[in-house]
């Protein structure tokens, strides 16, 4: 896909610090004009500042910053950590480190500043200020029906970067409007600020608010809520937690970085020893209510990008599935397919569609398909 075209940007003189560098607000916010679709910010000793709009990399032309050294790196990243003890700390000792920082009335980063070579390289994910519409996202309408669960697990899986965060948001924000609830989040970092509506929301921060997310959810359970939001479930003890506070009565909404509805039971399953994973199998079919995959795909107008979304809901055939076992004539996949009239859908089954309207094109969606041979045979004969 062809990179969109956006103008340099130039930074004018009073944008600069008295020691003559760019300011690093001046610089966040400057880049930030560059697009209205920017998603990510990226600062790489040798490279110029880049931003990545539509998952495309282009270089962005700063006053005095044609080129990152190291130096402007490191000062970048000294910069945004400040006096966060917590996060000098992960960088010495680990070689890395989360934190969010917020331009007011601008935009919120979710941070990662890594070391590689030796020297500081800086990722910065763009947060909206405000929570996307429902619409906005071209979320399957059914999904509405989450704010009305009352119990449960809720994953939203997919890839980096496919939008995870910003769907956990909208259905974060649905409950919010709707019910009268406590409603717990634990993030590494918080992205989407979310203000008390009907419900009341207290929002927790990693390392700030809490040394990990296994004590910040095991505070929870004696903190009354009605629902908690775990930005990721990362181990096994983070399962473990998520699966007792389904068990105990509790909507918890959480991500995982997995492909599709197979491949997030079975890494959920597997991380657990083989003699636990019967038993795990049985109490995740029991307590999930939705599995929400997504993927971000190209559109043919190259004006962006349209999900596809999986869906996998709870029914009886579903429960089983996961807690036998896929076998032939009864795997994951059969059940969706058989769900679309309980609001179920699949992967290729909804790249399918988006081919057929033109969204995007036959090249396209083959690569992001989960089963290329057949999704072309069927699209093949559909235009028979």
């Amino acid at each position: 896909m062809a990179a969109p075209r956006i103008a340099p940007i130039s930074i004018s003189l009073e944008d600069y610090s008295a020691t003559g560098k760019v300011a690093t607000p001046a610089l966040l916010g400057a880049m930030l004009l560059a697009s209205d679709k920017v998603s990510d910010l990226i600062f790489s000793p040798g490279r110029p500042p880049q931003v990545q709009v539509y998952g495309q990399l282009i270089p962005v032309q700063a006053s005095g910053l044609a080129t990152l050294t190291s130096d402007d790196t490191r000062r970048l990243a000294v910069d945004l950590i400040g006096d966060n003890q917590q996060a000098i700390t992960a960088l010495r000792e680990h070689g890395s480190c989360d934190i969010s920082f917020g331009l007011p009335g601008v935009a919120r980063f979710r941070i990662n500043i890594f070391i590689q070579r030796g020297s500081c390289a800086v990722v910065m994910r763009v947060i909206p200020t405000g929570i996307p519409e429902f619409a906005s996202l071209r979320l399957p309408a059914q999904l509405a029906e989450v704010a009305r669960l009352r119990d449960g697990i809720v994953l939203v899986t997919g890839p980096s970067g496919s939008g995870k965060s910003s769907t956990l948001a909208v259905l974060l924000d649905c409950i919010n409007r709707e019910k009268c609830y406590h409603i717990v989040t634990i993030e590494d970092p918080i992205e989407f600020l979310h203000t008390h509506k009907c419900s009341t929301v207290h929002q927790r921060e990693l390392h700030s608010d809490t040394p990990s997310f296994v004590h910040a959810l095991r505070s929870a359970l004696r903190q009354a809520p009605k629902v908690i939001m775990v930005g990721e479930m990362r181990d096994r003890e983070t399962i473990e937690i998520v699966l007792e506070a389904a068990e105990t009565g509790h909507l918890v909404l959480s991500s995982l970085n997995t492909m599709d509805a197979f491949k997030t039971v079975e890494r959920i399953v597997t991380s657990f020893t083989p003699a636990e994973q019967q038993s795990v199998r049985e109490r995740f079919a029991k307590s999930f209510r939705y599995i929400i995959c997504q993927r971000l795909i190209p559109k043919s107008d190259r004006t962006g990008r349209v999900p596809a979304i999986e869906i996998l809901k709870t029914n009886a055939r579903t429960r089983e599935c996961i807690e036998k076992g896929e076998i032939a004539g009864k795997t994951l996949l059969d059940a969706v397919k058989a769900g679309s009239a309980e609001g179920m859908q699949h992967f290729d089954g909804e790249i399918a569609q988006l081919v057929r309207d033109r969204v995007i094109d036959l090249e396209t969606g083959l690569s992001f398909a989960t089963n290329p041979t057949v999704l072309g045979q069927e699209i093949a004969r559909s235009q028979v």
